[in-house]
């Protein structure tokens, strides 16, 4: 099973330039508002078309600009979840069901009443759209899309419309749901974290062009390159100028620092993960002496703002740490944690 994307669309002012490929499981794509991501989706299913590239889907071509092919979406076998689900607003949810379902009455309605039981909507057949919660939304989305047996499922910014507490429950399901699939998903988000609890692998798009592809937990362990880094959620970078094959000067704030990895010519960012800045005693290797400048209560641990203590305009540095741990004098990177960007 695979999804091979290879397109490019011009638009007024930006230029999408994508190009990935599945491999089984669940492909996210990361990228802020804006950068091409829902387009992405839209080219797949055939809702779009791009003005160059080729969409291939287990070896069948859905678009190929070369050969003028462009499968209609409904020849497409592709399932596509919208942000707002997109179910039909005067329809029940089994009349939502039912309309993708080309079978007989009885067989229909044994299919109709297998996918009730199955995302737990026994008891809401009746009902229209909103009528529902967010999360009984989600769940007739979800199982109308399966009773057209897509081929591959596209999913856009599937949390984006919850609140906090439905969101945490719905990710349960939806992994659950993912694995029991069992064929290739795709999805798009702005959230980090949920690219990296979703998927095992992910793409990242930077104003309409593919920037990086791979592992998902390799990608997030050693971006390398200053964009990834950022999407990523890593607050603290420099720019740098090398010293040696292990040390370089971080320009923003004032300091030697020594490396484990080799600091190769195209460097000239390091970044490094607030959650991986510790705490220090007494100044050493990689050990920065730092001014308070700000402390941020959150729900489980603490953001700490920090400034080199010996350089007044130095760069300010983001730290997280448990609440009940005192505000360091000191504060150390280690040399093993931190990213060296092109």
């Amino acid at each position: 099973m695979a999804l091979q994307v290879r397109i490019r669309k011009k638009f007024s002012g930006f230029e999408m330039d994508v190009e990935f490929e599945t491999d089984g499981g669940c492909m996210g794509i990361l990228g802020a508002s804006g950068c091409g991501k829902s387009m992405t989706l839209k080219c797949v299913a055939g809702i779009e078309t791009p003005d160059q590239g080729k969409i291939v889907l287990n070896g069948k071509i859905l678009f190929d600009s070369e050969k003028r092919i462009n499968l209609p979406a409904r020849e497409r076998q592709v399932g596509y979840l919208f942000q707002n689900y997109a179910l039909f607003p005067t329809m029940t949810v089994e009349e939502n069901l039912g309309i993708v379902i080309q079978k007989r009455k009885k067989e229909k309605r044994t299919l109709i009443d297998e996918m009730l039981r199955r995302f737990q909507l026994t008891g809401l057949e009746k009902r229209i759209p909103s009528q529902l919660s967010g999360g009984q939304q989600q769940r007739a989305a979800l199982a109308r899309m399966l009773l057209s047996t897509p081929e591959v499922i596209l999913l856009d910014e599937p949390f984006s419309a919850l609140d906090g507490f439905l969101k945490d429950i719905l990710k349960t399901d939806m992994l659950a749901f993912i694995k029991e699939y069992g064929k290739d998903v795709l999805m798009v988000s702005h959230s980090r974290d949920e690219i990296y609890q979703f998927c095992d692998r992910m793409a990242i798009i930077a104003e309409g062009k593919s920037l990086l592809n791979g592992r998902t937990k390799e990608i997030f362990k050693k971006p390398g390159i200053l964009e990834a880094a950022k999407l990523t959620g890593c607050k603290n970078i420099s720019s740098v100028e090398r010293i040696s094959d292990h040390e370089l000067y971080a320009k923003d704030w004032n300091i030697k620092l020594r490396t484990e990895e080799t600091i190769g010519d195209s460097i000239r960012y390091l970044g490094i993960r607030g959650h991986h800045l510790i705490p220090a005693e007494q100044p050493g290797e990689n050990v920065m002496k730092v001014r308070l400048l700000g402390v941020t209560d959150m729900a489980f641990e603490r953001q700490v703002l920090f400034q080199n203590a010996e350089a007044e305009s130095s760069g300010r540095i983001w730290m997280y740490q448990d609440r009940k741990e005192s505000i360091p004098l000191f504060i150390q990177f280690p040399k093993e944690e931190i990213l060296l960007l092109s």
